[in-house]
């Protein structure tokens, strides 16, 4: 959640020296390079984790009936706070000229299609979800046309494009169908968490099964074939040609970002939850209460970004603009202050209130 920020205020005050996916290393710095790339470990291990919040959630709420309504009104929540509150956080016009379909939305989706799939019997559902993950850059050279049939479905699923609306267009920034396949396989993760297997046994199994994951990401990517629709290439420096083989594509995730991410996020699972609490219960504060976080975090770069207008502290572009990549960290160690204090207060109103739609929080 706190490298979502520093990407986040990357986007907000970096717009002037914007990266594409996978990034241009001819002309993005370093630095910067180093810091998009740290980002891409929040949404595939937001969405891994949602999927095993599920599987917990039946376990002392009324088994998959019960978690399989909560999914289907969770996601749908989610939908439509993308289109609306997260759209004007972005934007700052309601309804924008393009609405901008990203993370919010994929978790919707992947929270109504995970209420079906919970039902497969457990090996199913694993082998859908790696068959998803692993399998869909299978379809890459699928392309429609805006003018084909199907166009609309297909740039939801797969291929990132702009589906005309009544007053503009939406952009599918986050293709959905290989978010599927992550939340799936959080859910099938569940068991690992329930009180059978002791905790040492399940940190030896993340980190097991994350070493495995990065391993065979080292291979898929070094043969440089399947797995990724852009190759890396060897650079001048040894640091440049890292960050070629690490230089991986988002949107939709490649099976090689996929074994990347989740792998490191695997491992990363494993060692925070052996950690001391006096040493990582400052982090489960912001975890308390994650779409407030997220709210509240795009709304306060928004304000800070028509303060900054208001006063006149803004460049050309109308934007705040930092001179280099450490700022970016910098503003965001600043920014994790305040919220943290919000979210603080807002895990104890969560237990101090009645009103249920406070959990959806």
């Amino acid at each position: 959640m706190l490298l979502m920020v520093v990407d986040h205020v990357r986007e907000f005050v970096y717009l002037h020296a914007q990266v594409r996916d996978p990034m241009d290393l001819g002309v993005t710095p370093a630095g910067l390079a180093w810091t998009r790339i740290a980002s891409h470990l929040c949404a595939p291990v937001f969405i891994l984790l949602t999927g095993l919040s599920a599987s917990l959630y039946g376990r002392t709420h009324g088994g998959r009936s019960a978690t399989a309504a909560f999914l289907l009104k969770r996601g749908l929540l989610l939908i439509v706070l993308e289109v609306t509150l997260v759209s004007f956080a972005w934007t700052a016009s309601l309804p924008p000229p393009i609405l901008y379909l990203q993370v919010i939305w994929a978790i919707g989706i992947g929270m109504i299609a995970l209420a079906g799939l919970l039902w497969l019997p457990p090996v199913a559902l694993l082998g859908v979800a790696l068959a998803i993950m692993l399998g869909h850059n299978a379809l890459d050279g699928i392309a429609v046309a805006p003018d084909q049939a199907g166009y609309a479905l297909w740039s939801i699923l797969h291929q990132r494009g702009l589906i005309p609306l009544p007053w503009g267009a939406a952009r599918t920034s986050y293709p959905v169908l290989p978010w599927i396949g992550v939340i799936a396989a959080g859910y099938a993760l569940g068991p690992w968490f329930c009180g059978a297997v002791p905790a040492k046994d399940r940190q030896r199994r993340l980190v097991l099964l994350g070493g495995v994951a990065l391993a065979a990401f080292v291979v898929l990517r070094g043969l440089n074939g399947y797995g990724d629709p852009v190759p890396w290439q060897s650079r001048a420096t040894m640091v440049d040609t890292v960050l070629a083989f690490l230089n991986l594509t988002k949107y939709p995730p490649s099976a090689d970002f996929l074994l990347a991410t989740l792998g490191l996020g695997l491992v990363l699972l494993a060692l925070f939850e052996g950690l001391p609490a006096a040493m990582s219960g400052w982090l489960q504060v912001f975890g308390g209460a994650p779409l407030f976080f997220y709210l509240l975090h795009l709304l306060l770069l928004r304000a800070l970004q028509t303060a900054a207008a208001a006063l006149g502290l803004v460049a050309p572009s109308g934007r705040i603009e930092v001179g280099s990549p450490a700022l970016i960290w910098l503003m965001a160690a600043a920014l994790s202050l305040p919220l943290y204090a919000a979210c603080h207060g807002m895990i104890g109103l969560k237990r101090r209130a009645s009103w249920p739609g406070l959990r959806y929080l």
